[in-house]
């Protein structure tokens, strides 16, 4: 090809020149419209936020609507589907800065649910009262709870007006208040539409055991959804119940491993445990699927025998195989059982049943799931389930409750007929006759003609023996309706150590059980055999949303976000400071503050044994008293949780947070070192080569 002339380089140049100055003006042109794009924007959002550069051409006609036409189609939407808008148009999320205040008052005051829906408060929830606390309850919220290490995208952080840029941000945490006040938790099936889960349940997102706890936190909001939807957990870890993989205990909150909460998704946490020094944890995911892990002597982990015919302790969460045919809507973690509730209002139990509170009809233990199929319980649809220490309580979709389990405190609710402790059938099952002398010693023989002769000795061991039985026809073993509570809608249950207690759809509160401690809230420390209403809330027009039964503790928040504490107050495990005994018989207001110092409200509460965890409205965490860890003294500060012995009062935990979005941890893996052999050292091939020349010579 001949080399191009002066003229064809110059014609060449020219070309290039006016193809530069056409992108030049079309560059121009496009500015401009953006710009002009940029302010019709501002003023049909009242947003001074930059767009986007991934924003589409078109404008965002719903920011163009009126200011009252966007409260009431905001009013209407779930976060999660102003989570899909944002995601589909990102102009929503700094064009609502004003609407989302709306939006929030939406979801922090519940209206009252009609009759018949199932599960539901009929009486209003109040967590605020107007627009200026509103506005200052979103800005602690969004950024409060100190260094929690949260996600925060790029795009949310522009945006000149107040809170502008936190619209990202604000969608998880409407998705974490959906869930706390109006119960709005989805279970996503595969190949089958979504349900909602149980609206008031134990273990929403934080439970307790005597020795442990958990909380649902972190996620990172992309293949589980928002955030909360992790597990941390802390306390005694001897017998695995952390679920970390080592008996070691936790004194601050640390988040477990193995994709919960980036992948898996955890919508209901259940600690189980009492004062045997046993304790496992029950994990329900967004899926119907069910984790457990921590102590397996008695069977509650529900994973059945090893392949050596043992039952070992599991470390981490593993899925329990025998559900992995169903989909489960509620769980629960007793002392020593476990139980499920599942998608078609099934129940399942399992674990140590020596009094009955498998609900199997006998006293034998069960190291797999089985369907409870006695006591009408079969015909019936389940909404949710708590298991006690050695009782169960069941709610139906009717709102009646079912009872099985030990009643020898009052806390079925209802009457039962005693177990077997016939000292002929003792006799015969030890293959003595009542006519043969028995040789008592050596030198002495003595008719067994009457079980009074026996001296107590004898004649308790006797007992002993029957009650171990493992088939028995009394109705503690079988579900039976409380018949007390017929004719009131029941919509929550929380079976304590020794007691119940009962919510009703009027938001009224009803115990029963060993009033010794005063966990019964009837101003006595008298026994109740049947549900009787705490007359302190309804005197006061009170309404309760949420309750907690603990060990000889009951917690409740109220309507308007108020927590209420009685029972026994030692070490301030309750949050209230009785200077001449050690037990309170009425409620008593606890107050909870943010880390500014500022009281706030509470949406949930967990009560334990000598701790208990309340839930902020900001997503804040607060724990009452304290776990003894590791031997020391249960009233020092460990590892940044402070604690008051002085005031006794909750103690926010620093830097956490349930609804922010986290990182993933890591598990950190420990650095392998050379150990040496006597004058001989183990090396790697580059220190060996390096020295060489020193073996050569």
């Amino acid at each position: 090809m001949p080399p191009r002339t002066q003229e064809e380089k110059a014609q060449r140049r020219a070309q290039w020149e006016e193809r530069r100055k056409a992108r030049l003006e079309a560059k121009a042109k496009k500015e401009q419209e953006d710009a002009g794009e940029k302010v019709t924007l501002e003023n049909a959002g009242d947003s001074n936020a930059s767009t986007p550069k991934e924003q589409h051409s078109d404008p965002c006609y719903f920011l163009m609507l009126p200011e009252d036409s966007q409260t009431q189609i905001l009013s209407f939407l779930s976060s999660r589907d102003l989570g899909a808008i944002s995601m589909t148009c990102r102009s929503v999320n700094f064009g609502m800065a004003e609407a989302r205040i709306s939006h929030f008052l939406s979801r922090v005051n519940a209206k009252p649910k009609c009759n018949g829906q199932t599960g539901h408060l009929v009486v209003p929830i109040k967590l605020c009262e107007n627009e200026a606390e509103a506005r200052e309850m979103l800005t602690c919220a969004l950024h409060g709870s100190g260094d929690t290490g949260r996600l925060v995208t790029k795009k949310s952080k522009k945006g000149k007006k107040t809170n502008a840029g936190d619209a990202d941000e604000y969608i998880a945490y409407a998705r974490f208040l959906e869930e706390a006040v109006q119960g709005y938790t989805l279970l996503q099936l595969p190949r089958k539409t979504a349900l909602f889960l149980p609206p008031i349940v134990n273990g929403r997102f934080a439970s307790v055991s005597p020795e442990h706890s958990l909380c649902r936190v972190g996620g990172d909001g992309i293949k589980s959804g928002a955030g909360g939807s992790g597990c941390a957990s802390w306390g005694v870890g001897k017998r695995g119940q952390l679920g970390h993989g080592k008996r070691k205990d936790e004194g601050k909150p640390r988040m477990l491993l193995g994709g919960i909460g980036y992948g898996i998704r955890v919508v209901q946490v259940s600690a189980g445990g009492g004062l045997v020094r046993v304790a496992h944890s029950l994990l329900l995911t967004s899926t119907g699927r069910v984790l457990s892990f921590g102590t397996a002597q008695y069977g509650q982990l529900g994973h059945g025998y090893s392949p050596g015919k043992q039952l070992p302790d599991v470390l981490r969460p593993h899925y329990i195989k025998e559900l992995s045919h169903l989909q489960c809507t509620c769980v629960s973690a007793g002392e020593l059982h476990s139980a499920v509730v599942t998608v078609d209002g099934d129940l399942y139990t399992w674990g140590d049943g020596f009094c009955g509170q498998l609900g199997l009809g006998d006293k034998r233990p069960k190291l797999v799931p089985q369907q409870v199929t006695e006591g009408g319980l079969e015909d019936e649809c389940v909404l949710s389930v708590s298991c006690g220490a050695r009782h169960t309580l069941v709610v139906t979709e009717d709102g009646e409750v079912f009872s099985f389990g030990l009643g020898h405190f009052g806390v079925l609710g209802r009457s039962y007929t005693p177990y077997e402790y016939f000292h002929n059938s003792a006799i015969a099952g030890l293959g003595i006759e009542e006519d043969v002398q028995v040789e008592v010693a050596p030198e002495h023989r003595h008719p067994l003609t009457d079980i009074e002769q026996l001296d107590d000795a004898v004649r308790n061991q006797l007992d002993l023996l029957t009650n171990l039985t493992l088939d028995d026809s009394s109705d503690q073993c079988i579900p039976k309706i409380v018949d007390s509570l017929q004719g009131i809608k029941i919509v929550a249950v929380s079976a304590g150590h020794r007691h119940s207690m009962f919510l009703d759809e009027h938001g009224n509160l009803y115990t029963c059980g060993d009033g010794s401690g005063g966990a019964l809230g009837h101003g006595s420390l008298e026994t109740q055999h049947y549900p009787m209403m705490v007359m302190y809330f309804a005197e006061k027009n009170i309404k309760i949303m949420q309750i907690s039964a603990g060990v000889d503790v009951s917690m409740a928040v109220t309507t308007q976000g108020e927590v209420y504490g009685w029972g026994n107050t030692k070490s301030g495990c309750i949050g209230v400071n009785s200077t001449k005994t050690n037990f309170v018989c009425q409620p008593h207001k606890v107050t909870i503050k943010n880390v500014d110092g500022e009281e706030i409200k509470a949406i949930d509460v967990e009560a334990g044994y000598l701790h208990s965890l309340i839930v902020g409205v900001d997503g804040s965490l607060h724990m009452c008293g304290n776990v003894e860890i590791d031997e020391n003294d249960s009233n020092e500060e460990k590892d940044g949780i402070p604690y008051n012995q002085t005031k006794m009062e909750p103690a926010h935990i620093p830097n956490f947070n349930i609804w922010h979005r986290i990182a993933e941890p890591k598990e950190e893996k420990e650095t392998v070192k050379w150990k040496k052999y006597g004058k001989y050292e183990l090396k790697g091939r580059s220190a060996m080569m390096a020295e060489k020349e020193k073996w050569n010579s």
